[in-house]
């Protein structure tokens, strides 16, 4: 009797193991919102989303290098996918996250970008032309409802500038997921993240020099500071990067997208370990959100028809 009869295929081992570097990638990224919350009390935005992923985009160039070796080909041939998607998905992503963060608290500005299966799934099938099914707009009604809930708007609050941006990186970040996808041809998940970064940074670089003095601020930074920036760039975002690569390649855009659900739940989960301990309706909004997108997804009526 073979070995193959007594496991799992080998399909059923490379999902789970996209499912499971998917799953790392959101828990890595949930703890970058309370390390961004430490850089910014020491640098201004740009400088600190600049400086993140000058090393983020040094190191993962290196491990590309070392690993699956520089392709020139596939840069060439994905050269303008490259450059829009890490402009849009690097730079204007991360932008976002740190502008935003300036207004914007930790676990708020997770939950929002925890929205963002949502907005892959409405944009996915506004490309595919197929109308989303009744039970995927419910869940996308509920999971709204989730947010305004955890930023206070039934208690008077509104929307602040801040959390208006992390929108707009939640919609920069699915264009980034579903272009990953369909627009760059025979390029491995190491070689789609690794240049994705490169042209991310180097967008983020200029727009830092433009507007603001890197090499100065940079001059004044705490061991902590230099910490959390470290943190944010090799875990958060090299590998974090790679482990979503990895889950697109394996089970596409939509279904990778799903695993961002627990981007929230790390943020609150570090901001508890921080002391920033969240009341019961942020509690409560993460909750409801979290399975407003799952029904969106269909993980529900899926698992059932399984059954």
């Amino acid at each position: 009797m073979s070995s193959v009869s007594l496991s799992q295929p080998a399909g059923a081992h490379a999902g789970n193991a996209a499912l499971l570097a998917s799953a790392l990638a959101a828990i890595f990224w949930g703890t970058n919102f309370e390390a961004t919350r430490i850089v910014l009390s020491e640098l201004s935005p740009w400088t600190a989303g600049a400086t993140r992923f000058v090393i983020a985009a040094a190191a993962i160039l290196l491990w590309l290098a070392l690993t699956e070796r520089i392709r020139l080909p596939v840069l060439r041939r994905n050269l303008l996918q490259f450059i829009v998607l890490g402009i849009v998905g690097v730079g204007g992503f991360n932008a976002a996250l740190f502008v935003g963060m300036q207004t914007s608290s930790p676990v708020t500005a997770a939950l929002i970008m925890g929205t963002s299966p949502l907005t892959t799934t409405l944009i996915d099938s506004a490309i595919r032309r197929r109308m989303p099914a009744g039970i995927a707009l419910a869940g996308m009604a509920i999971g709204l409802f989730g947010v305004a809930l955890t930023v206070g708007a039934f208690s008077g609050a509104h929307f602040a500038r801040g959390d208006l941006l992390i929108a707009l990186g939640s919609l920069a970040w699915a264009l980034y997921t579903i272009g990953c996808r369909r627009w760059v041809i025979d390029a491995s998940p190491m070689e789609t993240s690794t240049w994705t970064m490169v042209f991310g940074a180097i967008s983020m670089v200029i727009a830092a020099f433009a507007v603001e003095t890197p090499f100065a601020a940079l001059t004044r930074i705490s061991a902590v500071g230099w910490t959390a920036i470290l943190h944010m760039a090799l875990i958060g975002s090299v590998l974090a990067y790679i482990f979503w690569q990895i889950g697109i390649a394996a089970r596409g855009p939509a279904a990778t997208s799903v695993l961002f659900n627990l981007v929230p739940v790390s943020a609150l989960v570090v901001a508890a370990a921080f002391g920033r301990i969240p009341d019961w309706s942020q509690v409560l909004g993460v909750a409801i959100a979290i399975f407003g997108v799952l029904l969106a997804s269909g993980r529900f009526t899926r698992s059932k028809q399984i059954a």
